[in-house]
């Protein structure tokens, strides 16, 4: 195994809760078995928190130059003018740790692997709740796109997003480009804000979605990342993205707040991972990109 060097290990990251940086990186080490099957060659893009939740944090990509040498990289080229950037991809449990240690609190990774970039093979549907709309609102609409899937012959996975919303995952053969993923989840959002416009919108201005649930398709687009299965969030109680059973969803008794770092390795003991079959089921997005094509203007 690779040397990892750790510094400042009692460097407080959750003021309220006492919890160090020793506590983040100990988190990820305990849950890595579970956690790199899903990471496994993702371009990672890193926001770090250097000094804990309540200090400075900032986005990279580019992988530092003092980066290890046993820790991979794939190279993107982004824009018009094809701009390099080295991003890091999360393998194994040293560059986790080593990940950790800059004060990465969030595993946020792309939804394409490094040997198929271009062709996702997870779809996302970001569901955010806008003021005043509550989590129990985010659990009905869930239900809603639920069942839309099940018509569609798609099975979605869904997983708290560790905030105040609910993350469905779709696993995907990696056939489609983003382009055509995001299209097909656009179309799944914009019918469901059609039919229950008083709880969702798809409106991407801020103003206009008050008290509904904001169906966010835009996160399948080129380059963007999500939280990952069993991510920490940079917020008070260290909460974790979840995952969690449509029974839960439908019976409406979960809460964000139940999974964090004191209570999610328990989970684990007692109910497996919930999200071992997206490594396992891919979902032919056909069906819904024919929809999607119905629903363009000619």
């Amino acid at each position: 195994m690779n040397e990892v060097e750790l510094t400042n290990l009692d460097k407080v990251f959750w003021p309220e809760e006492g919890l160090s940086k020793f506590a983040l990186i100990k988190y990820y080490l305990d849950m890595a078995p579970v956690v790199l099957p899903y990471l496994k060659g993702r371009p990672v893009i890193m926001k770090r928190y250097p000094d804990g939740i309540a200090g400075h944090s900032f986005y990279q990509r580019e992988c530092p130059a003092h980066a290890p040498p046993w820790v991979e990289t794939v190279t993107v080229r982004h824009g018009a003018t094809g701009r390099p950037v080295n991003y890091v991809l999360c393998n194994n449990p040293e560059t986790l740790a080593w990940l950790a240690n800059l004060g990465c609190i969030e595993l946020h990774a792309w939804l394409s692997r490094a040997e198929h970039l271009e062709y996702p093979d997870i779809a996302v549907i970001d569901l955010d709740p806008a003021e005043e709309a509550t989590f129990r609102d985010v659990l009905e609409v869930a239900v809603v796109l639920r069942r839309a899937l099940n018509e569609l012959g798609l099975t979605g996975y869904p997983k708290t997003s560790g905030a105040r919303g609910l993350h469905i995952f779709i696993s995907l053969a990696p056939r489609w480009t983003s382009s055509e993923v995001m299209a097909a989840v656009g179309a799944l959002a914009g019918m469901t804000a059609e039919i229950y416009p008083s709880k969702v919108t798809i409106a991407h201005e801020i103003a206009g979605r008050r008290g509904k649930v904001y169906v966010d398709y835009r996160q399948n687009a080129r380059g963007r990342s999500m939280a990952f299965p069993y991510s920490l969030r940079p917020l008070p109680g260290a909460p974790v993205s979840a995952p969690v059973t449509w029974e839960e969803v439908e019976e409406g008794k979960i809460r964000p707040q139940d999974f964090n770092l004191h209570t999610i390795r328990t989970r684990l003991r007692e109910r497996g991972d919930l999200y071992r079959d997206l490594l396992q089921r891919r979902n032919d997005l056909t069906p819904l990109l024919e929809v999607a094509r119905l629903l363009v203007p000619r």
